[in-house]
């Protein structure tokens, strides 16, 4: 059974306490920031002073002995550490894991039985709109681990992805990694609940008389609209099931439409139907003048 802790000081399991407080106390001024400038000696003071914390206290010491590096999720105590990140007090993290120093271990208040220790790890990621509409994969990396997960259809800006086993090691288990999921902005949607919200480009001949607008989503396949005779600039229009589907129902919102009625460029118009078209249409009102 893998025991680093005594590794990390230098001793056998079976040395004195006197001999563990004599090899802490040499590696503790070797490795005391103010005595070693390199920048690894703070880590390994930390790790030296968090394993002195367990075997100088016997109850600690003899939960360790019977359990060994199972405790560090079978890890040794190195990796371990790392793993916890640099603003992590390492002797807190122990004494968490041992309950203290009122006499925890398995049956009590230490890893068996209701730790405080939270093994979970927190991260963000950003994905495009459409992976947020459509779902699909996402590469994340994290402490020296790089995956990919499921992106859920209809997953929203602000939620949070479970991911099992993938959190801190400790208490002879895994946390999980919980990744809060933000959604980048698009320059064509709006997203209402389940509603997608989208302008639609309605040229001014098929806004007069009618006919079949051919909208290009950039999400889903593209859509025929047909519109009627005289549409209004602003007008809406739905189409039915195209937006968002609901994690939890698992029904479609609606895509809505608002048309924008594109008018032609008079300088490429044929000479007769502008001259026509200046002549024929009906002017607007002028305010009167005071």
């Amino acid at each position: 059974m893998a025991k680093s802790l005594y590794e990390t000081l230098g001793v056998s399991e079976n040395s004195s306490a006197d001999e563990i407080k004599k090899a802490y106390r040499k590696l503790a001024r070797k490795y005391h920031p103010d005595v070693n400038k390199d920048e690894s000696a703070i880590e390994k003071f930390k790790e030296i002073n968090a394993a002195y914390e367990v075997l100088s206290d016997k109850k600690k010491k003899d939960e360790y002995d019977m359990y060994g590096d199972q405790i560090f999720g079978g890890q040794n105590f190195h990796d371990f550490a790392q793993n916890q990140g640099g603003n992590v007090d390492l002797d807190e993290l122990l004494k968490n894991i041992f309950g203290g120093g009122g006499g925890g271990g398995f049956g009590g208040g230490g890893f068996g039985g209701g730790s405080s220790m939270d093994l979970d790890q927190k991260t963000t990621i950003i994905i495009p709109f459409a992976v947020s509409i459509l779902g699909g994969k996402h590469h994340v990396s994290v402490s020296s681990d790089s995956f990919d997960i499921k992106i859920p259809a209809g997953i929203k800006n602000g939620e949070t992805l479970r991911v099992r086993g993938k959190g801190h090691s400790g208490m002879g288990q895994k946390g999980d990694l919980l990744i809060k999921v933000e959604v980048s902005a698009s320059p064509t949607f709006e997203r209402k609940d389940n509603d997608l919200y989208c302008d639609m480009e309605v040229p001014l001949k098929e806004a007069l008389f009618g006919g079949k607008v051919l909208v290009k989503t950039s999400i889903y396949d593209d859509i025929t609209i047909k519109v009627p005779q005289n549409t209004k600039n602003g007008q809406k229009f739905r189409v039915k099931g195209k937006g968002v589907t609901d994690r939890k129902t698992a029904l479609a919102g609606n895509l809505y439409l608002t048309a924008n009625i594109t008018l032609p460029n008079v300088d490429e118009m044929d000479e007769d139907l502008k001259n026509m078209l200046e002549e024929k249409l009906p002017e607007g009102e002028v305010a009167s003048e005071e």
